[in-house]
């Protein structure tokens, strides 16, 4: 089975254009739909739950909670599960600014644990001017991995561009794991990504994911089968095969524990 864990729809404004979305969807099995950080995280989840709800056989949701300012209760987010029918949930630390061992955060990670939702820390990649750098770091995690041994975390987008941290969290603990997203264009970010993933031992630990609309799942799969040849006329290592393969092929769903 293929699974994209990271794709975006802007389910927060009041149009949704699902077509590019639904056609890049077209070459997985199942892809992982990520609810935005938005004024109202009520209102993006329930968004998101209408758009996931009318493509069941393909799309997951995952809702966003803003732990400083939503209910971050046991009944919040079984009311995420129950009613809405999201089976996850999305953190935006850096972009919400707040610490992901905040106080509130932690009653989130608790309520979590509980309710059996895996969370998808969206710390990296690309930040606005106001986003706090600082709390993208993985290792901020550990202590949240530390004392929630049962709560199945994702680092988004291998934590860029702090990918040793990233790869150490997921070394270090079982429960987490992290979302090989890439940009097909930059060769050279690919090709030290997934050495480094590969050197550490870890790449069983890494989930396939596309970052759409950044990326699209089947270029991504692309470029990443076809990774021995990014730099095919020089003599640096390489990956094998079938490690990559793997990667692109493990069930997700099965890892994180959702069942659909």
């Amino acid at each position: 089975m293929i699974v994209d864990c990271h794709t975006h729809i802007n389910c927060a404004a009041g149009d949704i254009d699902a077509s590019a979305h639904l056609a890049a969807a077209e070459t997985v099995d199942v892809c992982i739909v990520l609810a935005e950080a938005a004024e109202s995280s009520e209102e993006a989840n329930t968004r998101l739950s209408e758009y996931v709800g009318r493509h069941k056989e393909k799309m997951i949701g995952f809702g966003v909670v803003e732990p400083t300012r939503d209910n971050v209760g046991v009944k919040n987010l079984t009311y995420l599960t129950d009613k809405l029918g999201l089976k996850g949930v999305v953190a935006y630390c850096s972009r919400c600014g707040f610490h992901p061992a905040h106080s509130r955060a932690m009653r989130f990670y608790d309520s979590a644990q509980e309710t059996g939702l895996p969370v998808f820390f969206h710390n990296g990649g690309t930040l606005g001017p106001d986003a706090v750098l600082e709390y993208a770091q993985p290792f901020f995690l550990d202590e949240v991995a530390r004392q929630f041994p049962g709560l199945k975390i994702v680092i988004g987008a291998m934590g860029m561009p702090f990918v040793e941290q990233t790869l150490s969290m997921v070394a270090k603990h079982k429960n987490v794991y992290a979302d090989l997203t890439i940009n097909p264009s930059r060769v050279w970010q690919v090709y030290n990504v997934v050495m480094a993933a590969h050197e550490w031992g870890v790449m069983g630990k890494l989930l396939f994911g596309s970052g759409f609309p950044s990326g699209k799942a089947g270029e991504c799969m692309e470029v990443l089968l076809g990774f021995n040849k990014l730099l095919a006329d020089t003599n640096l290592p390489t990956v094998p095969r079938g490690q990559i393969r793997h990667v692109i092929e493990r069930d997700t769903l099965e890892s994180l524990g959702i069942k659909r």
